[in-house]
């Protein structure tokens, strides 16, 4: 057995969470049994797990004692980091506040890849984040965009992703093709909407300050003093991701996001995504910020999801199967 014992008894309570519900994801993520009596937490299990355990909830302590509160996400994200018996110090990403939403949220990075993708933002004028789903890829990149407006380093947010299927699938639908390709950017109007206000969100889309439009709007422009964002890059082509590249003008960057196993291109195409990694690999200033299943920051089932995936995909590699989608 391991105890950690905190100072203030409301601050144990805090620690806890609803319902204990910030220590049952701690005794989850560690294979733990956590017991708690008065402001004495005891810690049950093997040696190493405990031993994790009680770092993290002495830096849960240091972070609560400086104003800093964490609720079950963020406090799942950072035990999933101790799982492995290491012991970073959660504090280096977690008080890394790159934006506060309307709604007074601080957004930071949950781990450290996202620290890593965060901080090559910052001194990067291309950044290329590759990443299954939920490891929060889109989500910073698009706070990265607003803090850059809000300090008026970006006159300018561009948002964009293909729309592999707006020509075939959508074409049913009525409307023009702003509104038959708008699903397939919705998804970066949910971020945005979750960082600005409504009234202020709109506004900015009216005036054009923020764009949120179609890959294939892009062609034959010079974006400049923008922040562009290229999300689902995967489903660019070779030549699309080129003449995407290629719009970078003065006083702009680019953040590339994508997923190379979420491929939705015809069989036969080629992955833009793929193809860049390949190609500027070598040019230095040009970071690749690559995402695992431990940086998701989405429903835990996620990460199991990921995992079932990643070992199906094992699977059909060995047995010679065409990858998923091709067949």
């Amino acid at each position: 057995m391991t105890q950690v014992e905190i100072e203030d008894n409301d601050l144990v309570r805090e620690l806890a969470g609803r319902g204990r519900g910030n220590l049952e994801v701690i005794e989850k993520a560690l294979g733990l049994r956590i017991g708690l009596r008065g402001n004495v937490l005891s810690l049950f299990g093997p040696e190493d797990a405990r031993r994790s355990g009680a770092a993290l909830l002495r830096q849960i302590e240091d972070l609560a004692l400086a104003g800093q509160r964490l609720g079950p996400a963020e406090i799942g994200q950072a035990a999933g980091q101790f799982a492995d018996g290491k012991t970073p110090s959660i504090k280096d990403w977690l008080s890394d506040t790159i934006l506060i939403t309307s709604r007074r949220k601080p957004i930071t990075p949950r781990s450290p890849n996202q620290k890593k993708y965060v901080d090559a933002i910052r001194t990067h004028d291309v950044v290329f984040g590759i990443g299954p789903a939920g490891t929060g890829k889109t989500y910073l990149a698009v706070a990265m965009a607003v803090a850059a407006l809000n300090a008026g380093t970006a006159r300018k947010i561009i948002l964009t992703r293909p729309a592999v299927e707006a020509g075939e699938k959508l074409g049913f639908l009525p409307g023009d093709l702003i509104e038959k390709i708008d699903p397939y950017l919705r998804p970066l109007y949910d971020a945005l909407n979750d960082m600005l206000e409504p009234a202020r969100c709109a506004k900015y889309i009216e005036q054009g300050t923020i764009e949120i439009a179609p890959l294939a709007f892009m062609r034959g422009r010079t974006l400049e003093q923008a922040f562009i964002i290229l999300d689902e890059a995967q489903n660019t082509t070779p030549a699309q991701m080129k003449m995407f590249l290629t719009r970078l003008g003065v006083a702009s960057q680019a953040v590339i996001t994508g997923d190379h196993t979420q491929i939705d291109l015809p069989h036969g195409s080629g992955s833009g995504l793929l193809a860049v990694r390949r190609i500027l690999r070598s040019v230095e200033e040009i970071p690749f910020v690559e995402f695992d299943r431990s940086d998701v920051v989405r429903h835990p089932l996620v990460q199991r999801i990921i995992e079932a995936y990643e070992a199906e995909d094992a699977e059909r590699t060995r047995r010679g199967d065409p990858p998923r989608g091709r067949d």
